[in-house]
C-alpha cells in the first residue's frame, strides 16, 4: 500500500484520489510538528552510531519478522479489499510492531549474550519496506477489483456473461511474478533526481522516516513500548469479539451484522450499525472528511435516489426483476457510482499530471540556471549551506549506487518473459497491446512517481482504468475486449503502483539512513512474498466463502463488478443500460467535476467540501460500514476533546489493535469454514408482524 506504502493510502480498490485527503489537516499539523524538530537536527542525535552496511542492513531476522507482519497485513488488505474496498494507511502499524518484534528479540539475545548485531532504525526500515512492498501486492493484484471481475461469479452479475476466467492459483502467482516487478526497474535510475536533486517531499515516505526515527531515541522507544501494549490490548478485545460474534452467524443475514440497530426500514435500506471493529478502527485513522463523504453517499444514494428510483419500477425498468440484476435497479447503483468515480479520476489526473508537469519545468529551469544536470548517477557537489543532516544523508544516499545498466536490463528482461508470458495466461492480451503498454509504462511510472512525490496522490488506478478502455476498445467485443482491458489494467497498475512506493521507500531510507541498494533488495523481497502470500490469503477466502463476490454476502468485492462494467462500457457502449441511467450517469460525472473544482476553488476551506470518490463507495453496498467508520471518527473526536496529546499517541495504535484483531480473525474463521464447521445459532431480528406469522405457523 504506498498504504501503505501502499505507500500509504487511504484507498479503494478501485481508486487512490483519496491518499492526499488522508494527509488533511491532522497529517500536516503533525508534519509541521517534524518538520520543525527536524531543524533541530535528527542526525546528531544519532552520531556516535555506526551506521551499518547495506548487507548489514538486510538481515536475516527481519525477513522472518517481515514475513511473519506480511501474512497479517495481507489478511487485513484482503478482507478490506473484499468487503467495501477502503483501505486505509497500515505504516504505522508495520513500523510499531516491526520495532517491537524485533526489540523484543533482540532483547532477548541480549540477555543471553548471543546478541551479534544491534537492532538499528535503518533494519527497522527494511522491515516496514518489506511488509507494505508484500501487503501492497494484496492491493494492486486486483484480488478485489480487475482480478477477481474476471470470474465467472461477477461475469454473471454483470451485463456480459459470454467471457470469463475463474481464479486459480496457478496462474494467479505467475501473473503477479512477471508484471509486480517491473515499476521497480522503471524508476531506480531516477532516485537521485527525485530525491536529493528535486528534493520532492513523500509526505508518507517522510512522515513514517519521522516515526522510525523517533523509535530508536530514549524518549521514542518508551512511548512504543506504551503503544504496543495499547495496541496488543485491543488487537485482544477485536479478535475475541469477533470469534464471539461467529457463533450467532449460522446461515446468510443472521448475528450482530445483522442488527437492526436504527430500525428494521433503515436495516431494508441498509442502514444499521454492523459491530464491525475493523471499520470503526478505520474510521479512527480515516480524516473525518473521508467518513462524512461516504456517510452522505450513503444517504443521497440509499435514503434518497434508490427508494425514488424504486418507484418507477415498470417504466424505467421491467417489473420483477432480481435485486442483482444490471437491467434492473443494480445496474443504477452501479453505472452511476462508477460514473462518480470516473469523474472524480478524470479531474485529478488532469490535476496531478498538470502539477507534476509545470513542477518538473520548474525544477528542470532551476537546474539549468545552476548549469547541474541532473544524471542519476552523479555525485552531488559539496554545498556549505546544506545543512548537517542533509549532507549526511546525501553522503550516504549516493554511497551505495545501483548502476543504471542493473535497472535498463532488469526492466527489458522482465518485460521480454512477461511478453512471453502473458497470452498464454490471458489469450485475449495479444503480445503486441503488451509491448504498447511497456513502450508507455516507465513515463507513466515516472509521472505516477514524480506527482507522488508531490501530492502523495498515487494515481495508480486512474492508469488502470485508462488501460481498460483502451485496450478493451482497441481489442473489441469479438477479440476478448473484456477480459483483454482488465488484464492490461493489472499490469498498468502493478507498473506504476510499484515505482511510487518504490520512490517512497528512497525517500524513507534518505532519512533514516537506510542503504539505496537495502531498500531496493528489500522492496524485491517484500514483492516476492506478496506474490505468494497475497494469492494464497485469497484462495483461502475463495474456497472458504462460496458466496464471496455476491453483493448480499459477508464479502461482496464491490468494485469487482465495477471494474468489469468498466470494461464492458470501453467494449460494448452504453447501449444496455436501463432507461434514464444514461442521463444520470452525466449528471453524477459533471457533479463529481464540479465538486472538485468547488473544492480546489475554496482552498483550505476545501477541506470541508465532501470528497466524491468516497461519495461513490456506498452507492452499489450500501451505508452499512460509513456508520461504522463516523463511531470511529466520533471516538477520536471525544478522545481529542479529552486529552489530545494522548489521543495523537495512542489513535493509530487503538484503531491498528481493531483493525488487526478481526482482520487475522478471519483466518481461524476460513479455516472453520474450509472444514465444515458451522456457526450453532442464527440471530435474526423480525418485524411484530412477521414474528406473529411465525409463531402461528410454528403453533399449527
Amino acid at each position: 500500500m504506498a498504504q501503505n506504502g501502499s505507500g500509504d493510502r487511504v484507498v479503494d480498490n478501485g481508486f487512490e484520489s483519496l491518499d492526499q485527503d488522508e494527509h488533511d489537516d491532522r497529517l500536516s499539523q503533525k508534519g509541521s510538528t517534524k518538520q520543525k524538530e527536524e531543524e533541530v537536527s535528527v542526525e546528531r542525535v544519532f552520531q556516535h552510531l555506526l551506521v551499518p552496511s547495506w548487507r548489514n542492513q538486510l538481515t536475516g531476522r527481519a525477513f522472518v519478522v517481515s514475513f511473519v507482519l506480511s501474512i497479517l497485513f495481507c489478511f487485513i488488505v484482503m478482507k478490506l479489499n473484499l468487503t467495501t474496498g477502503i483501505i486505509p494507511s497500515l505504516n504505522v502499524s508495520a513500523g510499531l510492531l516491526g520495532f517491537f518484534f524485533v526489540k523484543t528479540w533482540t532483547k532477548f539475545l541480549e540477555k543471553s549474550g548471543l546478541l551479534r548485531q544491534p537492532f538499528t532504525r535503518q533494519e527497522n526500515t527494511v522491515i516496514q519496506t518489506c511488509v507494505v512492498a508484500s501487503s501492497g501486492i494484496a492491493f494492486s493484484g486486483g484480488f478485489g477489483s480487475y482480478l477477481f471481475g474476471m470470474s465467472e461469479e461477477i461475469a454473471n452479475q454483470s451485463t456480459d456473461t459470454s467471457d470469463f476466467k475463474n481464479p486459480s492459483l496457478g496462474w494467479i502467482i505467475a501473473f503477479l511474478f512477471v508484471v509486480s516487478f517491473l515499476g521497480l526497474f522503471s524508476v531506480v535510475p531516477l532516485r537521485k533526481i527525485m530525491v536529493v536533486d528535486f528534493k520532492l517531499t513523500y509526505p508518507s515516505g517522510t512522515a513514517t522516516a519521522h516515526l522510525i526515527n523517533s523509535f530508536h531515541t530514549p524518549q521514542g522507544a518508551k512511548l512504543a513500548k506504551k503503544q504496543v501494549k495499547m495496541l496488543g490490548k485491543f488487537f485482544s478485545m477485536s479478535f475475541l469479539w469477533g470469534f464471539f460474534q461467529w457463533f450467532y452467524t449460522a446461515t446468510d443475514q443472521c448475528g450482530f451484522q445483522a442488527f437492526p440497530s436504527l430500525g428494521l426500514k433503515a436495516y431494508d435500506n441498509r442502514f444499521y450499525f454492523d459491530f464491525s471493529a475493523i471499520y470503526v478502527g478505520v474510521g479512527m485513522i480515516c480524516p473525518y472528511i473521508i467518513n462524512i463523504s461516504v456517510l452522505l453517499g450513503g444517504i443521497l444514494s440509499w435514503g434518497i435516489m434508490w427508494p425514488l428510483i424504486k418507484t418507477k419500477e415498470g417504466h424505467w425498468y421491467g417489473k420483477g426483476l432480481g435485486e442483482g440484476n444490471l437491467h434492473g435497479i443494480q445496474g443504477y447503483r452501479v453505472f452511476i457510482a462508477i460514473a462518480l468515480i470516473l469523474g472524480d479520476g478524470l479531474y485529478n489526473f488532469i490535476k496531478v499530471i498538470t502539477h507534476t508537469l509545470w513542477g518538473l519545468y520548474h525544477q528542470i529551469r532551476e537546474k539549468q540556471r545552476e548549469n547541474v544536470l541532473p544524471v542519476a548517477d552523479q555525485d552531488s557537489p559539496s554545498n556549505p549551506q546544506l545543512s548537517y543532516d542533509d549532507q549526511r544523508r546525501i553522503q550516504l544516499f549516493l554511497k551505495d549506487q545501483i548502476p543504471t545498466w542493473v535497472a535498463v536490463a532488469g526492466y527489458v528482461a522482465i518485460a521480454a518473459i512477461s511478453t512471453a508470458t502473458l497470452p498464454h495466461i490471458f489469450p485475449q492480451l495479444k503480445w503486441y497491446y503488451i509491448i504498447v503498454i511497456y513502450l508507455v509504462a516507465p513515463t507513466l511510472a515516472f509521472c505516477n512517481a514524480y506527482g507522488c512525490g508531490l501530492t502523495d496522490w498515487s494515481l495508480a488506478s486512474t492508469y488502470g482504468k485508462l488501460a481498460i478502455f483502451t485496450i478493451g476498445a482497441w481489442a473489441g467485443a469479438s477479440q476478448g475486449g473484456v477480459l483483454a482491458g482488465l488484464a492490461a489494467c493489472g499490469v498498468m497498475m502493478n507498473i506504476v503502483s510499484t515505482a511510487s512506493d518504490l520512490m517512497q521507500d528512497f525517500k524513507t531510507g534518505y532519512l533514516t539512513l537506510a542503504s539505496p541498494r537495502s531498500m531496493f533488495v528489500s522492496q524485491i523481497i517484500g514483492t516476492t512474498m506478496g506474490c505468494i502470500i497475497s494469492p494464497s490469503v485469497f484462495w483461502i477466502f475463495y474456497k472458504a466463502f462460496p458466496d464471496l463476490g455476491k453483493s448480499s454476502s459477508e464479502y461482496p468485492a464491490p468494485y469487482a463488478i465495477i471494474y468489469r462494467n468498466m470494461a464492458i462500457l470501453g467494449v460494448q457502449g452504453f447501449g444496455s443500460l436501463p432507461k434514464n441511467c444514461l442521463l444520470l450517469c452525466y449528471i453524477f460525472f459533471a457533479a463529481a467535476v464540479v465538486i472538485n473544482l468547488f473544492k480546489d476553488f475554496l482552498g483550505k476551506k476545501g477541506k470541508f467540501v465532501p470528497l466524491p470518490m468516497a461519495m461513490a463507495i456506498p452507492f452499489y453496498i450500501g451505508p452499512y460500514f460509513a456508520i461504522d467508520m463516523c463511531v470511529g471518527s466520533l471516538i477520536l473526536y471525544v478522545w481529542e476533546r479529552i486529552n489530545k496529546a494522548k489521543a495523537d499517541a495512542f489513535a493509530p495504535a487503538v484503531a491498528s489493535g481493531l483493525i488487526c484483531g478481526d482482520g487475522i480473525w478471519t483466518l481461524p474463521a476460513s479455516i472453520l469454514a474450509l472444514v465444515g464447521v458451522k456457526p450453532p445459532i442464527c440471530m435474526k431480528f423480525l418485524s411484530r408482524a412477521a414474528n406473529v406469522k411465525v409463531d402461528n405457523f410454528l403453533g399449527n
